[in-house]
């Protein structure tokens, strides 16, 4: 149960951002005991691996923060974030992807669909905030992008660690994340018909 609430957590990060959570987890696999990455994905906490996710960490959060860029970082991410979520809840549950050394054996043994599960959490969320920010960018005359975009980065950096320190509260946090982007949505939405109403 636990397991599955951490891939959750993971995964639903990567959605928001994906290099977040697999930093997250490769520096926890590198220099907390208590987590310890399986034998598949322990490349996470390769020294090359970490430097890399940490270039691209700031590449995402400065591109993240600029209109326009953001919907075109956004779409660029459609592949990233999706398969960032599948080696996160990978990672996070102990499946049998641990175990699998063979290629030939990989779809017969199941070992699949903790990835294909992570996958598609993290582009439901991806999905979302694709849909969600070109509204608040309009909006806002893109004032609010450098300010939804560091709740993302926040959210996800929570997630992460929840999933990892205390993963039964990660469906608190997922209920928090859920309402923040309906309140989010909805506000564009009001004043998007406010600045019409000013218009006609």
């Amino acid at each position: 149960m636990f397991e599955i609430l951490t891939g959750t957590g993971l995964a639903v990060a990567a959605g928001l951002n994906a290099y977040i959570p697999l930093l997250i987890l490769g520096l926890a696999g590198r220099f907390i005991e208590v987590v310890q990455l399986p034998a598949a994905w322990s490349w996470l906490s390769n020294d090359w691996v970490l430097a890399i996710l940490g270039v691209l960490l700031v590449i995402e959060i400065i591109a993240d923060k600029i209109p326009v860029v953001d919907s075109i970082n956004d779409w660029i991410q459609t592949i990233v974030r999706p398969a960032a979520g599948g080696i996160a809840f990978g990672t996070g549950s102990t499946s049998q992807t641990s175990v699998v050394t063979d290629p030939a054996t990989f779809f017969s043994s199941n070992a699949w669909v903790p990835i294909a599960i992570g996958v598609l959490l993290a582009l439901a969320i991806h999905a979302t905030k694709t849909i969600v920010r070109p509204a608040i960018n309009i909006a806002t005359a893109g004032a609010a992008a450098p300010v939804v975009s560091a709740l993302e980065d926040v959210s996800s950096v929570i997630l992460s660690v929840l999933a990892l320190l205390l993963p039964v509260l990660v469906v608190a946090a997922l209920g928090g994340l859920i309402v923040g982007f309906v309140a989010l949505f909805r506000r564009s939405r009001r004043r998007r018909a406010e600045s019409r109403a000013i218009h006609v």
